[in-house]
């Protein structure tokens, strides 16, 4: 952001908050530093005196990408791509959103790709060393296996049609996919995920978020969900799903909720609370569908099968 007389430097690390500290100085134009290289600290220093920098490289920031940055604050759904099938061309708003968020350029790309299969090349030959490698740094996901055992093309589509779990088939303002989950008919042995999702990229910098209906969910069903499966469900989504989870919300929850909600909150890491978002002022009425309080009419799960797998 241009600031007359004041000069500005972003320490820019991937899902953390800047940190930002300004004063004003003597010039008289309107400058803005953006670090290209960002240390673990605060890159500015300021006292009363004297404006101290530690070590850094920087650059000037363009009109183009400052005007970019402005687009990000005051985005409409109307501003993304497709949610199903590939992703044609990546709106300039969410490249620049990839540099901001992830440190991602076309630059970067190339030479991490580059460096993957250099490593991929080099232990090729290291076999079962390699392999236990990686479950050393990874581990073992047992209970991970247990969720998806039947993954089969036929109980994917299946469990779609049946909302399990139901997918928008447009993006939220922010560019993210919106997987519904009605809890009055929850069944975590039959959720499902469909990988093709995964594959456009812009689902692959926005991410998803996900709204949980409690409408109709019983005393009796909140007392009968073994810890064990929320335990399970909560693990798949912080530590194994494929892709970046950005928000949960929950809408007509009943009081025994709390009971439920319980459980699961030692569960959940400290970025994932707060991610617990105000509903209202995330959604646009218009994408969703009745009985998530939208203007459209009730969920179809067998429309948008067909436009997954058709």
């Amino acid at each position: 952001r241009n600031l007359m007389g004041m000069i500005q430097c972003d320490d820019t690390n991937p899902d953390t908050t800047n940190h930002r500290a300004r004063r004003s100085c003597s010039t008289q134009t309107p400058v803005t530093l953006d670090s290209a290289q960002p240390p673990p600290s605060p890159v500015m220093v300021m006292s009363s005196a004297t404006l101290s920098t530690q070590s850094g490289t920087f650059r000037m920031v363009s009109e183009e990408e400052q005007a970019l940055r402005a687009k990000l604050e005051r985005l409409t759904v109307k501003d993304h791509g497709p949610v199903f099938g590939p992703c044609a061309k990546l709106p300039d708003h969410t490249v620049q959103k990839a540099k901001d968020e992830l440190n991602e350029t076309d630059e970067k790309r190339v030479l991490a790709v580059k460096e993957l299969r250099g490593i991929i090349k080099e232990k090729a030959e290291a076999e079962d060393d390699l392999a236990k490698g990686v479950l050393e740094t990874f581990g073992e996901k047992p209970d991970g296996m247990l969720l998806f055992e039947n993954l089969t093309p036929e109980a994917v589509r299946s469990t779609i049609e049946a909302g399990y779990p139901g997918i928008l088939s447009s993006r939220d303002k922010y560019g993210r996919i919106v997987l519904l989950f009605n809890i009055e008919n929850w069944d975590y042995e039959e959720i499902t995920f469909d990988e093709s999702l995964l594959e456009n990229e812009e689902t692959q910098i926005n991410g998803f978020c996900i709204i949980e209906n409690f409408k109709g969910f019983t005393m009796q069903q909140a007392s009968g969900i073994k810890p064990t499966e929320l335990k399970k469900m909560v693990d798949m989504l912080q530590d194994s799903f494929p892709a970046r989870f950005k928000a949960v919300h929950f809408i007509h929850q009943p009081w025994y909720f709390t009971t439920t909600y319980n459980v699961v909150k030692p569960l959940m890491k400290g970025k994932l609370l707060e991610r617990l978002d105000n509903y209202y002022k995330e959604f646009d009425a218009d994408i969703l569908p009745s009985e998530f309080e939208g203007k459209n009419s009730k969920y179809d799960g067998k429309a948008i099968a067909a436009k997954l797998f058709d």
